[in-house]
């Protein structure tokens, strides 16, 4: 049987509102991070910053496996 190719699927980018939720921060702490390079961004035509959901994952679980990595 042939293999069928997947259409190909973006990444989803998500808003500083959506990480700012997923590390339970204020929005603008999410622009001060993207301003200091610790989570890279992208900007849309108008201006606003969308960030790669692989990245923030990534650092969510870094975050985690530091906060968890300790306390054993």
């Amino acid at each position: 049987m042939p293999t069928v190719a997947k259409p190909f699927e973006p990444e989803r980018l998500l808003t500083s509102a959506e990480v700012a939720a997923a590390f339970r921060v204020d929005p603008k702490t999410v622009t001060r991070w993207a301003q200091a390079g610790k989570l890279r961004s992208f900007k849309t035509l108008g201006g606003h910053r969308r960030f790669r959901e692989s990245e923030v994952r990534a650092l969510l679980a870094d975050e985690s496996a530091e906060v968890g990595g300790g306390q054993r």
